[in-house]
């Protein structure tokens, strides 16, 4: 063991939440992928939300609302 570590105290660190995400399935659509992410929503309301958590791949990707594979999408809002 090291010598200076001996009789240090050992400090822990613990992780912060991160926002919840996922990544979209092969050829998901947003409404496949909102009803997986969000069971208990409203359809239209889990679509909804998701778009305005995840302004990055929806307000400025063409085709508007293409989803990639490699894509973090939000499924909660901003962690305040």
């Amino acid at each position: 063991m090291n010598a200076r570590l001996i009789g240090a105290s050992i400090k822990r660190m613990t992780l912060a939440r991160q926002r919840r995400f996922v990544t979209p399935h092969p050829d998901e659509t947003l409404e496949a992928l909102a009803a997986r992410a969000l069971p208990d929503a409203p359809l239209a309301d889990a679509v909804d939300q998701i778009r305005a958590w995840n302004l990055h791949i929806f307000a400025m990707r063409k085709p508007r609302g293409l989803m990639l594979g490699s894509d973090v999408v939000f499924v909660e809002p901003p962690l305040t």
